[in-house]
Parts: C-alpha cells; sequence; structure tokens
C-alpha cells in the first residue's frame, strides 16, 4: 500500500517537473551545450592528431635524409673494399729452422767417413720453415709486381705471398729501399692478376675520408675506416727519408705493406707503422713518393738518389737569432764539402737555406727529401739567408754514393 503511494507522487512530481516551460528551456540549453562540446572537442581532436602525423611525417622525412646520405657513404665502404680485396696479398717471410752441415766439414781437417755420412744424413732432411715475419702487399702491375715494406721481408730466406683465392706463391725479391722502407717482390703466374688503381697523394686533405686493408695478425683483409688526420709527418725516426700521411683508421701488426685508400677506390699510401700499440694513430707513405721508389726498383734493382754535399741542421730560435734570421723555418747549413757541388755552386757555412726550386724549405728533414728525391744531373737554384740579405745559388745535383 505504502509502495504504491510512493510510486504514484513521484510519478506526480515528474509530470509536474517536464510542465514547467523554464525547467524545458533550462534543459534544452544544456543538450545544446552537450551536443556543441562534443562536436567541438571531436574537430579539435582531429585536428591534433593531424597536427600529430604531420610532425611524424616531417620527422621521418627527416631522418630519411639523414641516413640517405649515411647509407650512402657505407656502400662507398662496401663497393671500396669488394673492389680492392683481390689486389690485396698475404706476404710471408720465412726462415730455415734447421741449419745443415756444409761440404767444408768433409775437408776441415781431412776427409773421414764419419763427415761424409753426418753431412749426407744432414742433406737427406726435409727442409722446414717457420714465419719469421707477417705482413700485407698490393699488386700494381699485372705482370705480378707487388708492393710491400721493407722490414715485412727483411732478412727472409724465403718469401710465401698468398693471394685472395688462396693461390699461393714463392716471391722473388726485385730490390729493396731500407731509406725509405719499401721493397718490391714479383710471382710469376699464367692467370691474369688484379691490379689495385693507384691515386694521387699529393691531393689528399685532412679530413678525408680513407680506409686501411690488411692482414693485422694473421686476419686476412681485414678493413678498418678513418680519416686523413694530417700530411707530411716526419722526424718519427721511422726511416731515412720520411713524408707520412698520419690515419685513425687502424694500422695493426700485419697490416704493414697493405694499402690506404680514398672513397674512389685508389691506393694513396702505403701503411707502413703505428704510433704504439692501442693509440689509433698510423702512419702510410704517401703513393707518389711509392710510385718514384717502385719503379726504379724495377728497372734497375736500386734507387738512385740526389747529393748535393752539404750538412744541415735544424733551425732552433736560438739559432735563428745567431743567424739573423726573423722565421724558424727553413734548414741550416753546417758543413760544406770540399770540390761537392754545394761547394763549387758557393753555398757557404752558415746559410740558412729557405727555398729550394721555388718550393719553400720548412725543415732540415724536408731539405733532405727534396734533394734526394733531385734528378740527377739537374741545377737546381736555392735561396740563403747569408747575414741578414738574401742570395741565389745554382747548384748541379749529381748521384749520392752508397
Amino acid at each position: 500500500m505504502r509502495s504504491h503511494i510512493f510510486k504514484n507522487t513521484c510519478l506526480a512530481s515528474i509530470n509536474f517537473f517536464f510542465k514547467s516551460n523554464k525547467i524545458k528551456i533550462i534543459i534544452g540549453f544544456l543538450l545544446t551545450l552537450l551536443i556543441f562540446n562534443i562536436l567541438f572537442s571531436g574537430s579539435e581532436i582531429t585536428k591534433l592528431k593531424q597536427e600529430e602525423n604531420l610532425k611524424v611525417s616531417s620527422l621521418s622525412y627527416t631522418q630519411k635524409e639523414e641516413n640517405k646520405h649515411i647509407i650512402s657513404l657505407q656502400e662507398s665502404f662496401v663497393r671500396v673494399a669488394k673492389a680492392i680485396k683481390p689486389a690485396v696479398v698475404n706476404v710471408s717471410s720465412l726462415t730455415q729452422e734447421n741449419k745443415y752441415s756444409s761440404s767444408f766439414k768433409l775437408f776441415k781437417n781431412k776427409f773421414s767417413l764419419k763427415g761424409l755420412r753426418e753431412y749426407l744424413e744432414d742433406f737427406s732432411k726435409q727442409k722446414s720453415y717457420k714465419v719469421s715475419n707477417l705482413g700485407s702487399g698490393i699488386i700494381f702491375s699485372r705482370k705480378g709486381y707487388i708492393i710491400t715494406n721493407y722490414h715485412v721481408i727483411e732478412n727472409a730466406e724465403r718469401l710465401l705471398v698468398k693471394l685472395s683465392d688462396n693461390r699461393k706463391f714463392e716471391g722473388t725479391l726485385i730490390g729493396v729501399d731500407k731509406k725509405t722502407d719499401l721493397a718490391v717482390i714479383k710471382i710469376e703466374t699464367f692467370r691474369s692478376l688484379p691490379r689495385a688503381p693507384l691515386g694521387n697523394s699529393n691531393k689528399l686533405q685532412v679530413g678525408q675520408w680513407v680506409m686501411a686493408i690488411g692482414n693485422p695478425y694473421g686476419l686476412e683483409r681485414t678493413v678498418t675506416t678513418g680519416v686523413v688526420s694530417s700530411t707530411g709527418r716526419s722526424g718519427l725516426g721511422i726511416a731515412t727519408y720520411e713524408n707520412f700521411i698520419q690515419t685513425d683508421a687502424s694500422i695493426n701488426p700485419g697490416n704493414s705493406g697493405g694499402p690506404l685508400l680514398d672513397l674512389e677506390g685508389k691506393v694513396v699510401g702505403i701503411n707502413t707503422a703505428l704510433f704504439g700499440l692501442g693509440t689509433g694513430i698510423g702512419f702510410a707513405i704517401p703513393i707518389e713518393m711509392v710510385k718514384l721508389i717502385c719503379e726504379e726498383l724495377i728497372e734497375k734493382g736500386e734507387v738512385n738518389r740526389g747529393w748535393i754535399g752539404a750538412g744541415i741542421q735544424p733551425l732552433t730560435p736560438e739559432l735563428a737569432k745567431t743567424f739573423h734570421s726573423a722565421s724558424q723555418k727553413g734548414a741550416l747549413v753546417n758543413q760544406v764539402i770540399p770540390n761537392a757541388p754545394a761547394f763549387k755552386g758557393g753555398l757557404k757555412q752558415g746559410d740558412i737555406i729557405i727555398m729550394f726550386d721555388e718550393n719553400s724549405v720548412t725543415s732540415s728533414s724536408e731539405l733532405q727529401r727534396m734533394v734526394a728525391f733531385s734528378k740527377i744531373g739537374e741545377i737546381v737554384k736555392l735561396k740563403v739567408l747569408r747575414n741578414g740579405e738574401f742570395e741565389t745559388v745554382k747548384i748541379k745535383i749529381v748521384k749520392m754514393q752508397s
């Protein structure tokens, strides 16, 4: 009974509520606001989503553009490595483990059957060799000529060359140049050999990408990359004539004799030394120097160098002041050999050589290299500072005697 009364009371209240005009207006207004809010919020959300998609699309495009350059660089490394690897060889220096008796033993005092037996036993033994040195090399001629470092083949009794296709050949030593740490060996084969293209090291710039390939620690044809850190490095004590390319491309024991390449796949240097393990500093001989040396080794078996007959030394700040030089660039003449070309040309002790045939002399080691690589018989002009005055002398280059 009570529930029935409560139900009737609620229905009567609701009916009265909706019959009021004011209430209808308020409810209509609230419904309009609600519908407007829903529509407005939806468009805002759509707009925000569109803006977000635009940002993501823009970011994706930027990343693609950046990756495009990185991928292009990566493809250059891959292409160069594939192209040059067949021309990179493994060079092993072999020394004989067992030394055998010579026939001299038979007749040292007098002939004996015991001596003859020992000699025949030694002679019949199979010779065994051990690898005393391991390095790299590059084939720079289809005739089988290979460039490597002198220190790779130093004291070798036999040379073993292994190609990228695992073929092995005994190498013949054509010539060596200790003063630049270079050597040329040759292999004989009827099949055509891949040749490494040679570039121009004179055009190298600091910061330029380079790639080193070799056999570090016997790990064949290992590729490392880096940049040219510096050029014209000298005074390192590695060789007599130094003009090294410095690079941070990893060069380790076994890399010696291998190529340093630019991104065109051309050899710009021969990897030679590292500045201590783990330092990330390596040195390569510029290919322009290598070309000159190797051509002479192939043609003559030796290198002919220029000589003028004068002793030189670095120009220190104290010496520059003593000899009235405002600069420390140049080389100080400390000796002139009587009747040598320098003496005949008028060079004097105490002269500071600042120009060599229109080329500035920045150091004594640079002048030494300029003279050594000059043509035999050529007459060169030297600009010198003498007692605070500039003089010019002409000197004939002659062959350096060994």
